[in-house]
């Protein structure tokens, strides 16, 4: 019988993870030893999970000692890169809603999906089941799709091997017609979702970013009844998604480089 003393709970294991990850606030490497003693951990316990650690990337071990992974620096990576986004594209959101009345979204590609980074709604956008933080597949969205069009084709290869999955039955569901409607969006620069992803719902959306180099998307959603899918509502989305373009890279060319930083 395991008695409650021997038995760690997932909250605790998470617990301990994060008590060893904060050892290594500071400069350099540090041994078995040094690792106990900062954190308070038995011994046998915490070189059990660092080693697990090492095996996830969350950590890196030369020789005895260990230091922190690369996996830390890639998801350290991405987040200030989507908090960069995220802030560039804030006031074009705001003012988008402000001019359609609709809700709008901010999102970027994740693997086969999208990942919303911000939601500005009204009353009807309470219903609607995004939420930041939230996913999608993306050939069902209008982020997705537009994020798609400008994608490397091996991207869009992922997506149709893990499978058309259809939200609704205006759901993309075929490889032609993922093809067809890719170069749709490439020739008017804007996506449509025409009940794709929620009936009822439709969505217009334009990539933030260059043809070789798109970061994102931005899009408006509203009820399909009330919604024209043309140029009236396309030319806002691709403004807002213009004026969030400049301000990134216009953020990127004001911070310092590495060497400057470093001098």
């Amino acid at each position: 019988m395991t008695t409650s003393s021997t038995k760690v709970t997932p909250t605790a294991g998470l617990d301990r993870a994060a008590l060893l990850l904060d050892a290594f606030d500071g400069p350099g490497r540090l041994t078995l030893a040094e690792i106990v003693r900062r954190t308070g951990l038995p011994r046998s316990s915490a070189h059990r999970m660092l080693e697990r650690l090492v095996q996830l990337r969350w950590l890196r071990r030369s020789g005895r000692d260990y230091e922190l992974g690369m996996r830390l620096f890639e998801l350290g990576s991405l987040a200030v890169h989507q908090d960069r986004i995220h802030q560039a594209a804030l006031p074009f959101l705001h003012e988008l809603h402000r001019r359609t009345g609709y809700v709008v979204h901010l999102a970027i590609l994740e693997g086969t999906d999208v990942v919303y980074l911000e939601k500005i709604c009204g009353r009807f956008g309470m219903g609607l089941p995004s939420r930041v933080g939230g996913r999608q597949p993306a050939h069902c969205t209008s982020v997705g799709k537009a994020l798609l069009a400008y994608s490397p084709q091996s991207v869009v290869d992922r997506v149709l091997a893990a499978g058309l999955q259809r939200k609704t039955t205006f759901s993309i569901g075929s490889a032609p017609q993922l093809h067809a409607e890719l170069g749709h969006i490439r020739d008017r620069g804007a996506a449509f979702d025409r009940g794709e992803a929620l009936t009822g719902v439709s969505c217009v959306a334009a990539p933030i970013g260059t043809e070789n180099n798109v970061v994102g998307a931005i899009s408006v959603c509203g009820p399909s009844n009330q919604m024209k899918l043309d140029h009236r509502l396309a030319a806002p989305v691709r403004v807002a998604a213009a004026g969030a373009w400049r301000a990134l890279s216009s953020e990127a060319m004001a911070r310092p480089s590495v060497e400057h930083s470093v001098a």
